[in-house]
């Protein structure tokens, strides 16, 4: 069993390791820190956590570095949030502020997470299960070409430029585009993928429209739908995959299956949606505890926040050996505007 001080040992290991990138040795800890007790003692100690597989040797006669399990007892109970400075919060708040729909809040949201912390920045839609159709915007370029707008009522928006088979007129792109708000305005976004359906199979829904409306409005409909199924996804936002080209030190083997995780997206859903959040909304997910997902040197951390009336989470993916006192605490900062900022744009839906 380890005591008080061998734990407070492997606080000043990990923190110096993470500082350093170089194993720690006893006379390093007793220069550094001021536990009161001679090298020897220190080494004890030191034989102690590597009994408990805290800590590793990783060469001969070297210093030690921690293990999954080290960094797992640290972040579950030796941690201590820092928090961000004023500088920090107020570079944050600047440049979130003002943004011009969901898609830009979450894209500067990663952007902001990856310059504060020089990892790879993560960020989940909220689910949109709940999400409504608010608006559909139809705009005739002139002749065949048009622009289809989708908009939910949660802020989440999508643009479309399309061709259509016939060139319309101006009453007819209006009617176009009133056939397809009465079909899909209003209804939560399972329902109006629905309507859509039922409209390839009840001809009757377009009755009296002229044949160029009524392929127009198919064609209009066609688009909406896939755009409601994107809205539909699980999706991520990710910034910063070159920060882990420059940390490729801090990985014993291959980047690759990082680079594919953040290609693929799958596995980084997956692995969110099953790591457990403490009280304050953190979740921290370490090496070995990742090896399912193929990300067994890797690490996550994460914090929730609330959005589109559901929970989703942003984060944090690198290598073990990260600074998880800082990184946590800027992901609970950013989550908390998050959550802020959408809640000041339902009040003023």
């Amino acid at each position: 069993m380890v005591s008080e001080r061998g734990l407070q040992v492997l606080r000043a290991i990990v923190q110096d390791y993470v500082d350093t990138n170089e194993p720690v040795g006893s006379k390093t800890i007793v220069d550094r820190h001021q536990f009161g007790v001679s090298a020897a003692t220190i080494r004890n100690d030191m034989a102690l956590l590597e009994d408990e597989d805290l800590i590793v040797a990783p060469h001969t006669s070297s210093g030690r570095v921690p293990t999954d399990k080290g960094y797992r007892v640290f972040v579950d109970h030796l941690a201590e949030l820092r928090p961000l400075s004023g500088a920090q919060r107020a570079a944050i708040s600047t440049f979130l502020a003002d943004p011009a729909d969901l898609d830009d809040l979450l894209t500067r949201t990663v952007r902001a997470l990856t310059q504060l912390t020089g990892q790879v920045a993560i960020v989940q839609y909220p689910s949109f299960a709940r999400a409504s159709v608010s608006h559909v915007e139809f705009v005739h370029l002139g002749g065949a070409r048009v622009v289809v707008i989708v908009v939910t009522d949660t802020g989440r928006v999508s643009q479309r430029v399309a061709f259509l088979p016939y060139e319309l007129a101006e009453t007819d792109a209006a009617a176009v585009k009133q056939s397809i708000a009465a079909l899909v305005t209003g209804k939560p976004v399972a329902e109006a993928a629905q309507a859509i359906a039922d409209l390839g199979v009840t001809p009757t829904a377009l009755s009296g429209a002229s044949e160029a409306v009524d392929t127009a409005v198919r064609v209009v409909a066609r688009i909406v739908a896939e755009e409601l199924e994107d809205f539909r996804q699980d999706k991520l936002v990710m910034a910063g995959s070159a920060t882990l080209a420059r940390r490729e030190g801090d990985f014993r083997g291959s980047i690759y299956p990082l680079l594919e995780a953040i290609e693929e997206q799958v596995t980084l859903l997956r692995l969110m949606g099953e790591m457990v959040a403490d009280d304050k909304g953190l979740a921290a997910s370490i090496g070995r505890e990742n090896a399912d997902f193929g990300l067994a040197e890797a690490s996550v951390v994460t914090s929730d926040y609330d959005g589109a009336g559901s929970r989703a989470r942003v984060g944090l993916l690198g290598p073990m050996r990260m600074d998880y006192p800082t990184n946590l605490a800027a992901v609970r900062a950013v989550a908390h505007y998050l959550s802020r900022l959408l809640d000041e744009d339902d009040a003023s839906r």
